[in-house]
C-alpha cells in the first residue's frame, strides 16, 4: 500500500457511527466556536464534511470552503452538504494553504487534526496568510487524557496517549505564526476548542479576494 505522506499521522476518519456518537451536535459545536453568519469559513481537514455542513447551516449567507487532502473524503464531504448552495470545494495539501486559497477568510477551523501535522508552527503560519486581521482560527484537540479513560461506545478511542496536546502546549507552537489564544472552548466530554485571534499587525502577505466571491 501506498501512503501520502502529505496526510497527517493518526488523523484518519474514524467510523461513522462512533463519530456521531462523540458528536451528537455539531451545530452546537459550531456556535460554540463563535462562527456566526454571514462569516467565509474554510473547514480545514474536512474529512467526510459533518462539521462542514454545520459551519453551513451556520454561516448562511457567508461561504464555507470544505478543503481536503484526499479526493475520497472529499466527494463524502459533498454530499454531506448535498444541497446546499453556500459551500465551495478544494483538494489540496494544507501546507500550501495560502497557494490554494485567495482569501482572506473571516474564520479558519481545523477539528480532530492538529496533533498529527508534523511543523504546527509552519501550518499555522499557512492559516494566518488567508485570514483578515483580526480573524480567528480555531482548533478541536483532545484532551491529554490517557487513551483508554477516552471511550466511545465502550471502546478507547483517539491518538495515540503521546500525541495528545494541551491548550497550552498548542498554544505555544500557535501563537509565534501572529496569533494571540482568545478562549479555550469546553467541548465535553473529551475535547476543547482554542480559539486564537489574528494580530492585527502582523504582514504574513495576505491575498486580497475571497475564493467564490
Amino acid at each position: 500500500m501506498i501512503v501520502d505522506e502529505r496526510i497527517f499521522p493518526a488523523t484518519a476518519m474514524p467510523d461513522p457511527d462512533w463519530w456521531r456518537a462523540l458528536w451528537p451536535d455539531p451545530d452546537g459545536v459550531v456556535e460554540a466556536l463563535g462562527i456566526g453568519r454571514g462569516m467565509n469559513v474554510i473547514d480545514l481537514g474536512c474529512g467526510d464534511g459533518y462539521f462542514t455542513a454545520a459551519i453551513a447551516r451556520q454561516v448562511g449567507s457567508g461561504r464555507v470552503v470544505g478543503f481536503d487532502l484526499d479526493p475520497v473524503m472529499l466527494e463524502q464531504a459533498k454530499d454531506a452538504c448535498d444541497g446546499m448552495d453556500n459551500c465551495t470545494w478544494l483538494l489540496g495539501d494544507a501546507m500550501e494553504l495560502s497557494r490554494l486559497i485567495t482569501g482572506p477568510v473571516d474564520y479558519v477551523l481545523i477539528a480532530n487534526t492538529f496533533h498529527g501535522v508534523p511543523d504546527k508552527t509552519r501550518l499555522a503560519r499557512e492559516v494566518a496568510k488567508v485570514l483578515r486581521p483580526e480573524g480567528h482560527f480555531a482548533i478541536v484537540n483532545w484532551y491529554p487524557l490517557p487513551r483508554e479513560q477516552t471511550t466511545v461506545l465502550g471502546k478507547p478511542r483517539g491518538p495515540a496517549t503521546p500525541m495528545r496536546m494541551s491548550p497550552e502546549a498548542v498554544q505555544a507552537v500557535v501563537e509565534p505564526a501572529g496569533f494571540l489564544l482568545e478562549r479555550v472552548v469546553e467541548l465535553s466530554p473529551f475535547h476543547y476548542g482554542a480559539v486564537f485571534e489574528a494580530k492585527a499587525d502582523v504582514d504574513v502577505g495576505k491575498p486580497k479576494h475571497f475564493m467564490g466571491t
